[in-house]
């Protein structure tokens, strides 16, 4: 390989002191695990006044040696509203354009001091895929764009006027960027579908994955800590939202199991963590009469999160036919903390592929009530007798972060050299 300056920039919104998005993981553990692979990561993100939420939980989780560089950004709806409201045209493509303004400079500033070889950009803010492209435009250093999930679908983002200019940036990022990563191999087919013209080799996928680090801490804290209880937990980690994870399904079934008595409320507790939409799921447990064993409970640290995870009997994960084509970053957690599954989503979608190549036979359609019953009934029986062997440990670690930042690094020495 020629001589090059191993060096990236990363352009990314979601970096700790962010808090509530377990997109922040996908850049934090680049930027970790990078320099193993000779990659020195510069990150450029935005000015924490710009977040909703904040917590100083992961700032931990960043190594000394990665320098991070905060630029100017605010959210249009919180810094540029009036009586709370504020012009559509003031937040194209989305409520953090402003960071534009302040992190293009900025950019500018470490690029002539630092030197790097490669841009890289992460979506899902648009704007970051704005500042790559500017920055690249400029600089004509060679750009990565990780858009993760597809920026646009037929009818997403809902809103015509924001879809048509996110239509607009994907053509041009695409148009301009080196490669086109994204985290599924349907998200994949679909953008190779829509751009025939684009050669093969710019599009990579580079899954999500897990911090084995983060994870062997919580599980040795798990078993020094581990206090045998009678009780069958149930957890699901995360965002429940009413149309894409809709639990209605699953609160009927638990319902019906309940009033004929496989569900005990007394033996059995299921905690949908940090679920949003909370004052309407609640009066769903109310209706279906199981609030007294199924809680809607608050965010809770990341390391903490985990900790829930690695204790849980069984794992709740909610994914509709709508997002088949996407895999929750959460999954890889879940297959990491060696607990069982219950997987309600769609059979032909990526994540009951994925599921069902690691051998997670607990798949089942989210929007059957009768199917969700089968799946109750059976993990009540399987949990208590221990029928349900894990994964072997030579796949999970192939799902990990470190993994993942090996292909990342791939993907710089091959657009370094191309």
């Amino acid at each position: 390989m020629k001589s090059i300056n191993k060096r990236v920039l990363i352009i990314a919104y979601h970096f700790p002191p962010l808090q509530g998005s377990s997109g922040i993981q996908r850049t934090l553990n680049f930027a970790k695990y990078l320099p193993e692979y000779g990659w020195e990561p510069l990150v450029l993100t935005a000015h924490p006044r710009a977040y909703p939420k904040v917590s100083d939980d992961l700032l931990a989780d960043i190594p000394e040696n990665v320098k991070v560089y905060p630029s100017f950004a605010v959210d249009t709806a919180k810094h540029l509203s009036l009586a709370g409201r504020y012009s559509k045209y003031m937040a194209l493509p989305d409520r953090w354009i402003g960071w534009s303004f302040g992190a293009v400079p900025l950019g500018l500033k470490l690029i002539k001091k630092y030197q790097p070889s490669i841009i890289l950009s992460t979506f899902p803010i648009a704007t970051a895929h704005l500042i790559g492209l500017g920055l690249h435009k400029i600089t004509k250093i060679p750009w990565v764009a990780d858009f993760r999930d597809s920026m646009t679908e037929d009818f997403y983002p809902p809103d015509r006027l924001v879809r048509s200019v996110y239509q607009n940036i994907e053509k041009k990022v695409v148009k301009n960027c080196a490669r086109s990563v994204f985290t599924t191999p349907s998200t994949l087919e679909m953008y190779a579908n829509r751009y025939p013209e684009v050669p093969q080799q710019k599009w990579v996928e580079i899954s999500n994955g897990f911090d084995e680090e983060n994870f062997s801490k919580v599980a040795h804290d798990f078993i020094e800590n581990n206090t045998p209880s009678n009780i069958l937990t149930f957890v699901h980690s995360g965002l429940l939202y009413q149309e894409e994870r809709n639990p209605s399904a699953f609160f009927q079934a638990l319902s019906e199991l309940h009033q004929q008595g496989f569900v005990d409320g007394n033996k059995v507790r299921i905690t949908l963590r940090a679920s949003g939409n909370e004052d309407n799921y609640e009066r769903d447990l109310i209706k279906y009469g199981i609030d007294k064993f199924v809680f809607l409970a608050p965010a809770i640290a990341y390391s903490d999160a985990l900790a829930e995870m690695v204790q849980a009997d069984v794992l709740l994960l909610f994914q509709g036919e709508s997002c088949n084509h996407q895999i929750p970053a959460k999954v890889y957690e879940y297959v990491r903390a060696k607990r069982p599954i219950l997987a309600l989503t769609d059979k032909k979608g990526d994540t009951a592929k994925l599921l069902k190549g690691l051998g997670v036979k607990t798949v089942y359609d989210m929007n059957s009530k009768e199917e969700i019953i089968v799946g109750i009934k059976f993990l009540l029986e399987a949990v208590k007798s221990g029928a349900i062997s894990p994964v072997p440990e030579e796949q999970i670690q192939l799902l990990s972060r470190r993994n993942q930042t090996k292909s990342l690094a791939a993907v710089f020495n091959d657009v370094c050299i191309s």
